[in-house]
């Protein structure tokens, strides 16, 4: 009975007349004894690794042109930010002042501060111990910065009138007087 099994790859013959090589193929020897490599020696740096270190370099410097180019726009952004922010907090400040120059008692002011007298008053400087004008005082404020109290309705003001004359607080008294001083009555005891 013939064997219908199939024979391993390795183990069937190749081709016309082809046969298994059994001994190793002869190694080429250099003049040093030492066994030499197929061909010639390869350099380290071929063509094609030439030409892509030389296109990264090129690229990394474009690269690192823009974006010392990119950098300094920033920071020139930022400078123009920062300002803008200081010309608009000028701006709103002289806005500030323009409407309190609106406001007839701070003009008021303000001329009086010059020594700028209303027709029909008459003008006094206060001098100090040395004879120079003693400084004011007395500034009006910005409207802008007074606190704002909100008004309470004319009949809760009223209630608690009422409330406080129904139930009123107590009242200290002063402690009775233990002696009479005499320059309070009025007698000159001369």
């Amino acid at each position: 009975m013939p064997d219908n099994r199939r024979t391993p790859r390795a183990s069937r013959p190749r081709g016309r007349g082809a046969q298994r090589r059994t001994t190793p193929r002869p190694v080429p020897v250099a003049a040093a004894g030492t066994p030499a490599v197929a061909g010639s020696r390869r350099p380290r740096l071929t063509g094609r690794a030439a030409v892509l270190v030389l296109v990264l370099a090129v690229l990394t410097v474009s690269y690192a042109s823009s974006l010392r180019a990119y950098l300094q726009q920033r920071a020139h952004i930022e400078d123009l930010k920062s300002q803008i922010a200081l010309r608009q907090a000028t701006i709103s400040d002289l806005e500030r002042e323009k409407e309190r120059w609106k406001d007839p008692a701070f003009v008021k002011q303000q001329a009086r501060e010059l020594n700028y007298v209303m027709p029909g008053e008459t003008a006094y400087v206060v001098l100090d111990e040395d004879g120079k004008p003693v400084e004011r005082q007395g500034t009006l404020t910005d409207p802008a910065t007074v606190a704002r109290t909100t008004p309470t309705a004319w009949w809760s003001t009223a209630w608690q009138s009422v409330e406080l004359a129904g139930d009123p607080p107590p009242v200290s008294t002063p402690p009775p007087a233990t002696k009479i001083d005499e320059r309070k009555i009025g007698g000159d005891a001369g």
